[in-house]
């Protein structure tokens, strides 16, 4: 994989995060539900009153499962010869190298730092520490059923995934640590029960996981490679860990690389190009979206939100043209104005939730603005695409990307 130049220096005349110290509060966990009726108060929840819940919404962090016969049929190297077990050999013994076992180790600067942080600066970075806490146990579930569902047929992708649930586990661990320095945990055991799950067919599966891995990756070296710059901005400790860590994301990213290269079905006709171009822009316009809406916690460290999201975007399409057939042109100047158009809209579809409307006017005056949101995707969708990828790929070689 090619290196890719660096994003350019930010905006450093953002205001930083305050450093003034805050009262103590009593610990407390926090179970995260999606259903409409909360659990009991217990005594700890009741003390609760600067935390709100994450509130379920077509942006929030999914748990998804899939057809897991289908799984086991696609990696049966007596069915599909398109396997390449040397390919799956050299992966599973760079996952067993274990690079980043280590790595996560806490220090005294935490608690610090979150104990410097107030006001509501502070609760948008507990959401962050939520949210992807809770996107990264989504990967650890899932890796870990596929890894115990496809143990017979296919032990090597097998340990893989098991050992992508390992890292996922790790992230996941390491980020409800962070929250306890903000006297708060997610309750992770609540959270595999009461959680809805999406089903994805295996191969929207890939699509959508390769995605995910990619512009994790992206995200956050350009976070740490900023925040090395610009020193001022490092708020919290966790950054610096984004270095080693986002090389998991790209490993993960990889080895799902690999799996469509085995499934050339998924990559090679003109369905395959639709569903390209259709998760490149479901993942883009959601980060997007959600990033927009929480801009006060890029602005903390020193980034503009819109031209860091712009730059992931275009990173990770680059990186993606490689292996899908069909990209987006997020290059296009026109791509990036219909995304601010959907945030746009997407501001004014959240004011209308925020009144005090009935539920019936809430829904009328809805559906307009969802209109004009689907008719800004639908347009993004049907720019002419870049035809990229191959099937016909060079040897793989593991290695780490800066």
């Amino acid at each position: 994989m090619a290196l890719v130049k660096p994003i350019s220096k930010f905006s450093s005349s953002i205001p930083k995060f305050g450093s003034s110290g805050r009262p103590k509060t009593r610990f407390f966990s926090v179970n995260m539900s999606s259903t409409a009726t909360p659990p009991p108060p217990t005594v700890a929840s009741k003390k609760k009153t600067q935390k709100q819940e994450i509130k379920e919404s077509l942006l929030t962090p999914r748990f998804y499962t899939t057809d897991f016969d289908e799984m086991e049929q696609l990696f049966n190297t007596e069915i599909n010869t398109n396997l390449n077990m040397a390919e799956f050999e050299a992966l599973l013994q760079e996952f067993k190298t274990d690079f980043n076992q280590t790595h996560f180790v806490r220090n005294k600067e935490f608690k610090e730092a979150a104990d410097k942080m107030q006001g509501p600066l502070r609760q948008i970075f507990v959401e962050f520490l939520e949210r992807s806490c809770t996107a990264e146990f989504s990967g650890f579930l899932l890796y870990k059923e596929l890894g115990r569902r496809l143990k017979k047929t296919n032990p090597v992708v097998a340990e893989i995934f098991s050992l992508m649930s390992r890292d996922e586990a790790r992230h996941a661990g390491f980020l409800n640590k962070g929250l306890s320095d903000f006297n708060l945990a997610l309750d992770l055991g609540f959270l595999t029960k009461a959680r809805k799950y999406t089903f994805f067919k295996p191969k929207f599966i890939f699509y959508a996981t390769y995605l995910s891995e990619k512009i994790g990756y992206w995200r956050y070296i350009t976070i740490f490679r900023h925040l090395k710059e610009n020193p001022e901005y490092q708020c919290y400790p966790i950054f610096k860990y984004f270095e080693n860590w986002c090389q998991d994301e790209n490993r993960h990213g990889d080895f799902f690389s690999a799996l469509m290269k085995a499934q050339p079905q998924f990559l090679n006709d003109w369905k395959a190009k639709l569903w390209s171009r259709f998760f490149c822009l479901s993942v883009y316009v959601t980060m997007y979206l959600n990033d927009c809406q929480r801009s006060a916690f890029y602005e903390g460290i020193g980034l503009d939100t819109k031209e860091f999201d712009m730059h992931v975007i275009i990173e990770t399409n680059r990186t993606t043209a490689r292996i899908f057939p069909a990209v987006l042109d997020v290059e296009n100047p026109e791509f990036k104005r219909k995304l601010d158009r959907m945030v746009e809209i997407n501001t004014k579809l959240l004011a209308v939730g925020d009144t005090d409307d009935i539920l019936l006017v809430k829904n009328l005056k809805r559906i307009p603005l969802i209109a004009a949101l689907a008719n800004e995707l639908l347009a993004a969708y049907l720019m002419k695409p870049i035809e990229s990828g191959s099937v016909d790929f060079a040897e793989f070689e593991p290695q780490l990307v800066y």
